[in-house]
């Protein structure tokens, strides 16, 4: 069997599988974006993508679309040409907006600020890289969010929208679903979300090839042993101390009270916290954190569903599987199977 046309766009392979990516991720880029934190970005994305080097789209998937399905151009003057059309939007991961000069985001059309909108409402995250900003500002998805902006347009920035929080000492904030980059490389943004869904070994293996230094790889293996891979801000400092309370705690059967209590409030006023900061009650929210933090496992260990379940404060393993395959549509057993199979066939294929 030709291993390539698995996964090639186009392959007709009648007896591949079916390979499901960890990650997909749509780019929106308006005219005279700014190249460099898209292309940080990307290929990070391309080194987690596959176990080797031959930038097959196979964990991780991404697609160029542009404001009216034409080629556009960087601001260096790179000519793209968008790979798929905007009417799929709503099929990704993550949506990245990628801005550059001001004079092509400080006034968008509303039919954008509409569909990101839309977008937002149906839970996928937004990312805004350099000036994309000014566009979620316009459609007013900054308002009482903290949001990270480049210094040269921060005054600008904050005249025009000022009820968001502006940060200009964070290379991203993700608030809970907006996610802001003043620009740079995109790289420890990309390797937090490659973390987040693909796991810590193919998020260093891009910091590794894109000659990030070492200090940065060992920062990010630390965060992903102690859970500190979801930068959600929250502006309620109670639901902070609560969370990280609740990563302290991943493998405990903590009860909420003793949640509530170790950040001084009860269990309503904590549940009323949660609501209004994250969309979700405190339970939801502890057992995401749970179900994410064990999909790491299962990508990175060999540990045993039992052992996962017991380590991430399940009560047995029914319960865990019953939950896992609830938040990921399959059992822990059979996402273990399909990432280790299509890791045989890319070994095979070399």
């Amino acid at each position: 069997m030709k291993i390539s046309s698995v996964y090639e766009p186009g392959g007709q392979d009648p007896e591949a599988p079916v390979v499901k990516p960890d990650l997909r991720v749509g780019f929106i880029l308006m005219n005279q974006f700014t190249l460099v934190p898209v292309a940080g970005l990307v290929d990070s994305l391309r080194f987690a993508a596959d176990k080797s080097f031959r930038s097959q789209q196979i964990y991780c998937k991404w697609d160029w679309m542009t404001c009216n399905d034409l080629p556009i151009t960087a601001s260096c003057g790179m000519p793209i040409h968008p790979t798929k059309s905007l009417t799929d939007i709503e099929s990704y991961d993550y949506v990245v907006l990628a801005g550059g000069l001001l004079s092509e985001t400080r006034d968008p059309p509303e039919w954008l600020l509409e569909m990101l909108r839309r977008i937002h409402a149906a839970k996928i995250p937004l990312i805004a890289l350099c000036s994309g900003s000014f566009v979620l500002g316009k459609a007013g998805l900054l308002d009482g969010r903290r949001c990270a902006i480049h210094f040269t347009i921060r005054e600008e920035f904050m005249q025009r929208y000022p009820d968001a929080e502006v940060l200009v000492d964070k290379s991203f904030v993700d608030d809970d679903g907006i996610i802001t980059c003043p620009g740079g490389t995109a790289i420890d943004l990309a390797a937090n979300i490659i973390s987040r869904h693909c796991g810590s070994i193919r998020a260093q293996k891009g910091l590794e090839y894109l000659l990030v230094n070492d200090e940065e790889i060992q920062r990010q293996a630390n965060d992903e042993k102690t859970g500190v891979t979801e930068l959600h801000v929250y502006k309620n400092a109670m639901v902070e101390r609560a969370i990280g309370y609740m990563r302290k705690f991943m493998d405990s059967p903590t009860s909420l009270k003793e949640v509530a209590e170790s950040v001084g409030t009860n269990e309503r006023q904590l549940h009323r916290a949660f609501m209004s900061s994250t969309n979700e009650s405190p339970a939801q929210y502890w057992r995401k954190l749970r179900l994410e933090h064990a999909r790491k496992l299962l990508m990175n260990t060999e540990m045993h569903v039992t052992q996962i379940a017991y380590q991430t404060g399940f009560s047995d393993a029914s319960h865990f599987i019953l939950w896992f395959r609830k938040q990921f549509g399959e059992t822990p057993c059979s996402f273990r199977k399909r990432r280790h199979d299509v890791e045989k066939l890319i070994n095979f294929g070399h």
